[in-house]
């Protein structure tokens, strides 16, 4: 089974609605952005971060026009010094390759040991948008459904404060 199959097959079984949009490789969200304009939903970033040992991970949903403010962050949560997961990380943890992170990485995550973050200005957007584990779709989910979907894999989430 594809990355996207799992995904849209995981959304299925949970009986969660969703709207998938097939595209050309994008390999920013800047490129994928470009293959779903006009639809509704706000375009998101998955980041996936790790602290200066190695020994806890985050996974960081924001609005992918925003940046972020690793201090900030490492005072919101109490993560040590984050910074940017390796490669490596990523598929281990996640099964995902670098430019496609996503919060469907979950699936793949057996220990269910990488916590969930929102930033607080995305939260009240309808729809947000994710690839599928693959950069060939973007994904478009109710906000209230991915947080049931969050909610059903075991994981809790926190909702951050990050300022712009």
């Amino acid at each position: 089974m594809n990355p996207t199959e799992q995904v849209t097959q995981a959304l299925d079984n949970m009986a969660i609605p969703y709207q998938l949009v097939h595209h050309p490789v994008a390999e920013t969200t800047a490129e994928a952005d470009h293959y779903i304009e006009g639809i509704e939903g706000v375009r998101t970033k998955t980041m996936f971060l790790t602290n200066k040992k190695k020994t806890a991970c985050y996974l960081l949903i924001m609005d992918d026009q925003q940046r972020l403010d690793f201090h900030q962050f490492q005072e919101l949560t109490g993560a040590k010094r984050p910074k940017m997961a390796s490669d490596d990380l990523l598929a281990e943890k996640l099964g995902l390759q670098p430019g496609i992170v996503s919060i469907f990485g979950l699936l793949n995550n057996a220990e269910h040991d990488v916590p969930v973050y929102f930033d607080q200005a995305i939260m009240d957007e309808a729809r947000m948008s994710f690839h599928p584990n693959d950069n060939t779709s973007t994904i478009f989910v109710a906000t209230t459904d991915l947080l049931k979907f969050i909610k059903n894999l075991g994981y809790d989430y926190q909702v951050l404060k990050l300022e712009d």
